[in-house]
């Protein structure tokens, strides 16, 4: 039978297509546009939007297991909920769904609250899902990479609390493991939410003494101004979301994103692998 990834041309979606055809898994990649997918060969790239219902009945004729992902757009919950209705109409059980870490505690930042709307439906309705809940994502930092090293500052709200940053690589193999382990299971397994974490929970000093490092000069981190963040914000990206944004920032600066006991463990087993750390992650963009 046939995995189904939902969001395949994002930067979490191509890691995922790319590590279930390294385990051999049978792909169909749904995408808007699939002039522009570029996916290694066997991929079946099927196109489509999560609000275009005939697209999605289409795109689930033979699938058994289905990775949903959907971008945080205004309609981000109305899209996974169609997602998921259609699904369940089509006979699909097996899911892995890309939520978020702190979904339940995160209650006034918009895109958090719909992840755990979706994480609620998943468990009401029966399906057989592995929750993914990933910590900010350090890949996120490419867009302040010029920031950091032109004008020596970090410049993102992080706060004193710490987050766990998890590498989107790591995300996508995670995802692709639960995937597979899902499709050839015998039976469905019961749902489960496994946090996505990196090695280290980091402050925003923290990070911009490791920018500090790897560059070689001094890097400061100028504060907590999460105003100033969104103002910054809505230069490239719509009033909403920037505020979305703030809220999120917010978050951190009152509770940070802090493992749970054993999460990096676990992760550290299920890859065989240590995590990716930050300072790793730095280093490359760096170079």
């Amino acid at each position: 039978m046939t995995i189904l990834v939902t969001g395949a041309n994002g930067t979490i979606g191509r890691h995922v297509v790319q590590q279930l055809v390294r385990r051999d898994a049978d792909v169909r990649a749904l995408v808007r546009d699939p002039a522009k997918a570029s996916f290694p060969p066997g991929v079946d790239v099927v196109q489509g939007d999560l609000l275009d219902v005939d697209s999605l009945r289409s795109a689930f004729a033979g699938v058994s297991t289905l990775f949903l992902l959907n971008a945080v757009v205004p309609d981000e919950f109305t899209q996974a909920l169609v997602t998921l209705a259609i699904a369940r109409e089509a006979g699909i059980e097996r899911i892995v769904y890309l939520s978020v870490i702190h979904s339940d505690l995160y209650v006034n930042v918009p895109h958090f609250a719909g992840k755990f709307g979706v994480e609620r439906m998943l468990e009401q309705m029966g399906f057989h899902a592995t929750i993914l809940r990933p910590a900010y994502y350090m890949d996120n930092d490419v867009t302040i990479k010029d920031v950091v090293t032109g004008y020596g500052i970090y410049p993102m709200p992080v706060g004193d609390k710490g987050l766990a940053m998890v590498e989107a690589h790591d995300v996508g193999e995670v995802a692709a493991i639960e995937l597979v382990r899902r499709e050839r299971a015998s039976a469905p397994l019961p749902l489960t939410r496994i946090n996505l974490v990196g090695p280290d929970t980091l402050t925003g000093t923290d990070i911009a003494a490791i920018w500090s490092d790897v560059l070689g000069r001094p890097i400061a981190y100028p504060g907590n101004d999460t105003a100033a963040f969104e103002q910054t914000l809505r230069q490239s990206m719509s009033g909403w979301m920037a505020l979305d944004m703030r809220l999120m920032a917010e978050r951190f600066l009152t509770d940070g994103m802090i493992p749970d006991a054993g999460d990096v463990d676990r992760l550290t087993a299920l890859l065989g692998r240590p995590l990716r750390s930050y300072r790793d992650f730095a280093a490359r963009i760096a170079a």
